[in-house]
This record gives structure tokens, C-alpha cells and sequence, in this order.
């Protein structure tokens, strides 16, 4: 058994972000970067948007987080695989299609279903569903439990001054180990060796909370046990990944970028403590640096980037966006190389060729968020209050109108409730992976959208959160909280026990 202690050492920034940094600094009065909306939109959209500042009735449209697209099912185990409402009837059929996609169990080449092969030849899972198990949240290896919707991802720092030149502008996000590439397969096809297994083990730390209520936290420590092509790079790291929740992927893509930046202070110049980056991204096809918002640690600016990411690097899968057959497979992994690939050339240059990649877009970007329950209840009422008054939505920004301009009809001018600013804030050291991903450092992540947060126990069976799984409860989750979150979450571990419970009650109700 190897083991890697990933650095604790908070990254420094390469280079200046140039003009995107100066953008992100400007402030949410610089009305005219909204250049989608007329002068009386603008006013409307920032009024409706304004924190409110009565906790006595939910506010108008709340019930409904995804606006016009918002799930209004009942909150089964399926409260996460509905398409959004207002799609049109002939969507309705792509979005069934990309579902079908989104389940295919893809097989190792060759094969005798030849629009099925190509699998590998290492990967992390045979489909998407097998990570985004009822599109919702993935988990730790628990038990009997597998690590299916859990990997490593692998990465060391730069060495050289080109290489430092080329993560300044963004050409790579990080550089992989040479041998075990971007992340650790622990799957292989029949013939080829796994790259290793993922083994995890806890230690537990106990906070006392006002009132005297102790809360055990379990810190995790990662290794790799198995590992089959030799040692890892000394300098690679590990930062472990549970895969995130599918819904409202498309309204996320479709706020305005200036609603995002606008929120960006990465020199606190407000001096509340929250200093939020914007993270650059590079389109998968174009190359053009676009805002960062999809991803853990906001690599990603596009759903089809995101889905063609996890098609290269989790399946093995080419798509025309990353045309790569043999996966995350390095040059030191010859036989890996030598094995056949699945591209039929009737169907296309990929194994997965148009239009797999689009209908599986368009399936990701209209899962709709579930509407709210509960919103009349006086205890979430009096949570959401206690949210707002611990400095929670300083990073967990309520709500927004999306653009007028977004591609997809369904998501446009929409009042939504994802409860994230979008940027990249620095954790603290407790939550620090020691791993650079573009211009997020080592100890940074994006907010996470907390919308269908409480729903996850019924879709998935499990309340495991944070970017590893660590934290057992949103209990544990708040009090992992460090960095710029110290101040809010040492609010919440002072509250008295009765307050805790209703913003517990609240974070429920989304």
C-alpha cells in the first residue's frame, strides 16, 4: 500500500488574471454590464433579487426554485430526474433520449453492439447513471457499498517555467502523473490491470457546540492500495471527488456572467472577510477563455464540457469535444495503448460521435430542481432567517434572473433560487486537497449549489456531503467549514440547539 499525503501548502497564484481579474473586481452597481436586459428590466430584476429582509412569509415565487422549469412531482426517489416543465413537446423526446444515453452501459471493443463499444480501456464507471445514481449525489465506499460514484483525481505541480507559463494561461488546469494520468481508474477491461483501489480511513475529532452538544467529525485520510503500473509520482496528489447533483445544470448556464462577477472581491475590498474569485475556464472546442462554474472546483464553463470531460476521463469514452479513444490512458501505459478502440467509422470519428454528446447536454442542462416544501413552516421560516443572519448567504447567494439570452428558450428570464455565488473561496485547511485546478488553488472550491440539498437522503439513500463525503449530516458539513466560512460557521456552532434545528429545518426545505 502506497500512501500520498496531499500538501496542505495553499498554492500561490501563477500569474494576473489580466483583464477577466479586472472585470471580476467590478461591482454589482456597474448596471451596464447586464447588457441583456432594457433599463426597466434591470430595475425589476434588482429588486426582485434584493435579500430580503422579512422572515415572517416565504417570498413571492419561492416555492418555485428553478422558476418555470421547477418539478412540482411528488418528492419520491425520482425527485431529481424530471425534465423541466416548460420544455416543448419535441424536447420533450430529446430529453428521453439523452436519458437513454445517460443509463447506456457502454462494453469494451470489439463487440457485437458496435454503438455500444469503446469502453476504457480503464474507467471509473460503464455509464453516467452509475456516478449520478438517480442524477443525484454520489458517495464514499460505505460498507459494502462500491466507490462507483467516488475516484482520485491525480495531478502534480508545475516544475519548469513553461509549465508555470502554460497553467498561468490556462492552457492545462494541472499536470497529470505521468503514469497514472488525470485520475485513478480502479476498473479495467478484461485483459488489462486496474490502476489501483482507493482506500480511505477516518479518524474522529470532536467539536463541542453551545449548550455543551458534542458533534463527531471523521477527517479523512486517502491512499492508494494495489496500484498496478509501479509507483506514482512522488509530488502527485490526490484529491478525492464524489460526484455532484445533476438538476438545474442549465439554469446554472444560463446566468448572466456579470450577475457572477459582480459578486467576485477578490481583494475583500468590502472587508467582510469573503474574498470570492472568479475561475477561468477554456471552452472544450473553441479554446476562448469563458467564466468557470460547473465542476467542484469551477473548471469547467459549460455543461457539454463538463459531460465531455466525464465522458474521456470516468468511461473512456471519445466524444468530437475530446477525441480521445483510449481515455485517460498515459504513454507509460503501452498495453493500455495497444488495445482496440470502439470508433465505427459509418457512425462517426468518436466512439461516442454527434449526436450522442448534444442529447446528452440537453438531458443534463433540463433536469429540474424540485419546488420547495415546507415553506410556510415557522421553523424553516425562523432558519432561514437564522441563514441569512450567520453570513451563510455571503457565498450561498439566494437567488437570480437568469439571462434573456440563453440558448435554450426554457431558461430564459427565470427567477431561481440555486443558493451559490458561483466563485472559488478558499476552505481553510481543514478541506484543503493541496491540488491546483486552473485558477483554483489548493485549498479553494466553488459554492455549491444548494438547491434539492434535503432531498438527498430520499433520492440516494444517504446524507454524505462536502467534496469527499466526509461530512455525515449538514451538521458536519457546516462545522467542516473554514477559511472564509470560519465566521459563519462559528455562528452556527453558537447558536443554541433550538436555532440550529430550524436552520437545519430550513436547509432541508431546499
Amino acid at each position: 500500500m502506497l500512501r500520498i499525503t496531499a500538501s496542505r501548502t495553499r498554492h500561490l497564484l501563477l500569474a494576473t488574471i489580466l483583464s477577466f481579474a479586472t472585470h471580476c473586481t467590478a461591482r454589482a452597481d456597474d448596471a451596464a454590464r447586464r447588457t441583456d436586459l432594457t433599463p426597466k428590466d434591470l430595475k425589476r430584476v434588482e429588486r426582485v433579487t434584493a435579500p430580503t429582509q422579512d422572515f415572517s412569509k416565504p417570498e413571492r415565487f419561492e416555492l418555485m426554485q428553478g422558476g418555470a422549469t421547477t418539478s412540482t412531482h411528488p418528492f419520491n426517489g425520482d425527485a431529481f430526474s424530471h425534465f423541466s416543465t416548460n420544455i416543448t413537446f419535441s424536447e420533450e423526446e430529446e430529453f428521453k433520449l439523452g436519458n437513454a444515453l445517460f443509463r447506456k452501459l457502454w462494453v469494451s471493443s470489439p463487440s457485437s453492439t458496435q454503438a455500444s463499444d469503446g469502453l476504457g480501456p480503464l474507467f471509473n464507471a460503464r455509464a453516467c447513471q452509475s456516478c449520478h445514481l438517480k442524477d443525484g449525489r454520489g458517495h464514499p465506499p460505505e460498507g459494502s457499498a462500491d466507490s462507483t460514484s467516488m475516484f482520485l483525481r491525480l495531478a502534480r505541480p508545475a516544475r519548469t517555467e513553461e509549465e508555470r507559463e502554460a497553467l498561468a494561461d490556462l492552457k492545462v488546469v494541472n499536470f497529470p502523473d505521468p503514469t497514472y494520468g488525470a485520475q485513478l481508474q480502479d476498473l479495467a477491461v478484461p485483459g488489462l490491470a486496474a490502476e489501483g483501489r482507493m482506500v480511505i480511513t477516518y479518524s474522529e475529532e470532536t467539536v463541542t457546540l453551545a449548550g455543551g452538544e458534542t458533534v463527531s467529525l471523521r477527517r479523512p485520510k486517502y491512499e492508494i492500495a494495489d496500484l498496478g503500473y509501479g509507483p506514482l509520482d512522488p509530488e502527485t496528489t490526490l484529491s478525492p471527488r464524489i460526484a455532484n447533483p445533476m438538476i438545474g445544470m442549465g439554469l446554472i448556464q444560463a446566468i448572466a456572467d456579470a450577475d457572477i462577477l459582480a459578486k467576485a472581491d477578490p481583494d475583500d475590498r468590502d472587508g467582510n472577510g469573503i474574498s470570492g474569485r472568479a475561475a477561468r475556464a477554456r471552452d472544450h472546442r473553441t479554446g476562448e477563455l469563458r467564466l468557470g462554474r460547473f465542476g467542484w472546483k469551477a473548471q469547467n464553463a459549460s455543461v457539454r464540457d463538463q459531460n465531455s470531460g466525464a465522458f474521456e476521463g470516468d468511461i473512456g469514452i471519445s466524444t468530437p469535444d475530446a477525441p480521445h479513444h483510449w481515455g485517460d490512458c498515459t504513454q507509460a501505459q503501452r498495453k493500455c495503448l495497444s488495445l482496440p478502440n470502439g470508433v465505427q467509422k459509418r457512425l462517426g470519428d468518436t466512439e461516442a460521435p454527434d449526436p450522442v454528446l448534444d442529447l446528452v447536454t440537453f438531458y443534463s442542462e433540463n433536469l429540474a430542481p424540485p419546488a420547495r416544501r415546507g415553506i410556510n413552516n415557522a421553523m424553516v421560516l425562523r432558519g432561514k432567517s437564522i441563514f441569512y443572519n450567520s453570513g451563510c448567504v455571503a457565498c450561498h447567494t439566494p437567488k437570480y434572473v437568469t439571462s434573456r439570452n440563453a440558448e435554450n428558450a426554457a431558461h430564459r428570464f427565470q427567477l431561481i433560487w440555486p443558493y451559490s455565488d458561483f466563485l472559488l473561496h478558499d476552505m481553510g485547511e481543514g478541506l484543503a486537497d493541496g491540488q491546483q485546478v486552473g485558477d483554483a488553488t489548493g485549498s479553494e472550491w466553488r459554492t455549491a449549489p444548494l438547491w434539492g440539498i434535503g432531498l438527498t437522503k430520499e433520492v440516494n439513500g444517504h446524507t454524505f456531503f462536502l467534496h469527499d463525503g466526509r461530512a455525515r449530516s449538514l451538521t458536519e458539513a457546516i462545522l467542516w467549514h473554514g477559511g472564509e466560512a470560519q465566521t459563519a460557521r462559528d455562528s452556527f456552532a453558537a447558536l443554541v440547539s433550538d436555532d440550529r434545528k430550524a436552520l437545519i429545518a430550513f436547509l432541508e426545505s431546499l
